[in-house]
């Protein structure tokens, strides 16, 4: 089943994903240093990539939605993208609450709270993660039906219509 939302013929919502992700576990790696080290300058660089992190989030549920919706009922896909989804929306509203508890003071010590909610937010990614590929990979969620190792560019109108196996006739 292909994506509903896509830039340039590759889904939107895979796009968006990375920088968030990678946001919000530096924003735990950052506050990890700041807790050895005690150098404000961390704390201050982990507020600030929670809060780039959460707008991106927010940005790539909106398109993980759209996506979501168009996914048939009943299916295993629908049942798994919406704990990926509310797995996902539970680990921004944890770093909401971290951010929230780090606005009147960057630098938080010795206040743990913030930093345990954004470890807690972290591990929990892990396991959305694993289920967003599950979807791509292994139920083919958003990928395009004409995929295969010999498919044309996305940036064309054509699409393969080839029924050759992925990988067949491929040397070892």
């Amino acid at each position: 089943m292909e994506s509903r939302t896509k830039l340039l013929g590759h889904p939107i919502h895979p796009m968006l994903i990375v920088l968030p992700l990678g946001l919000l576990a530096m924003a735990v790696v950052f506050d990890i240093i700041y807790l050895v080290t005690g150098d404000e300058t961390f704390a201050n660089v982990a507020f600030w990539d929670i809060t780039a992190g959460v707008i991106g989030g927010l940005a790539a549920a909106l398109f993980g939605f759209i996506d979501w919706l168009a996914i048939p009922k009943d299916t295993r896909a629908r049942r798994i993208g919406l704990i990926h989804g509310t797995g996902n929306l539970v680990i921004v509203l944890l770093f909401v609450a971290s951010w929230l508890l780090r606005v009147s003071d960057h630098a938080y010590s010795p206040n743990l709270v913030p930093f345990f909610l954004g470890l807690i937010g972290v591990v929990l990614a892990l396991g959305t993660a694993w289920l967003g590929g599950e979807m791509v990979y292994r139920l083919r969620v958003g990928v395009d039906d004409g995929a295969n190792l010999d498919a044309p560019s996305s940036l064309t109108t054509t699409t393969s219509t080839s029924t050759r196996r992925p990988g067949a006739g491929a040397t070892r």
